[in-house]
C-alpha cells in the first residue's frame, strides 16, 4: 500500500507522488513542510542539502524543488530507497540528488563533505539523535552557519545539542516538535 507525497513549492509545486509505505515511515506533514521553509525564507537556494533519514525524501524535494544545488538522501531500507529513486528520475533530478542506501550513523563515518542545511528526522524513540548530532558537529559534516531541522516526538525529552547550536525555531503540531537551529559561524 503506498502513500501521497505533495511537494509544497518551488519548480514541482503542486506535483504528488505515491511512495512505498514501510514500518515506522513518517513523512514531515505538508503544515510542517510549509511552516519549516517558510522560515527559512530563501535560505535554500543554491546550498547543499542531507536528508539524513531521508525516507520518503519530502524534505530534501522540498529543497531541491526550491532551488538547492544538491542534495544527499541516505535511507537505509531497501524498498524506501528505491522508491526514493523512482522519485527523483520522475522528477529528472538525477544529476541534483544522490541516494545512498546506508544506516545514517554509518554514514557519518565516512570521509565528510560539509553541507549548508542538513535535516534530522530519525525514527521517534531510536536513541539516535545524540550520537548522529556529535557526529555532524565535530565530523566536518557542517558548513558555519549552517541550518539543521531536526523533528522529534513530543514524548521524547528534548535532545541536548551543543552550544554552537542556536534555536531560531521552535513549534509543535500534532505529536510532534520541531526545531530549526543555526550551527553558529
Amino acid at each position: 500500500m503506498a502513500g501521497q507525497l505533495r511537494i509544497i513549492g518551488g519548480e514541482w509545486r503542486g506535483r504528488r507522488f505515491a511512495v512505498t509505505h514501510a514500518a515506522g515511515l513518517r513523512p514531515t506533514a505538508d503544515r510542517n513542510r510549509e511552516t519549516l521553509f517558510n522560515w527559512l525564507q530563501g535560505g535554500v537556494e543554491g546550498r547543499w542539502v542531507l536528508d539524513l533519514f531521508a525516507g520518503t525524501g519530502a524534505l530534501g524535494l522540498e529543497a531541491l524543488s526550491r532551488g538547492a544545488a544538491g542534495a544527499v538522501f541516505v535511507e537505509k531500507s531497501r524498498p524506501v530507497a528505491k522508491s526514493l529513486q523512482g522519485l527523483v528520475q520522475r522528477l529528472e533530478a538525477g544529476s541534483r540528488a544522490e541516494i545512498v542506501m546506508a544506516d545514517a550513523r554509518r554514514y557519518l563515518q565516512a570521509v565528510p563533505r560539509p553541507f549548508d542545511l542538513v535535516f534530522l528526522d530519525p525514527p521517534f524513540r531510536a536513541g539516535l539523535l545524540p550520537e548522529v548530532v556529535e557526529r555532524l558537529q565535530h565530523g566536518g559534516w557542517l558548513v558555519p552557519g549552517a541550518s539543521v531541522y531536526v523533528e522529534s516526538g513530543l514524548e521524547e525529552k528534548p535532545p541536548i545539542l551543543p552550544d554552537e547550536w542556536l534555536c531560531r525555531r521552535e513549534k509543535t503540531a500534532g505529536g510532534v516538535c520541531y526545531r530549526l537551529f543555526q550551527v553558529g559561524g
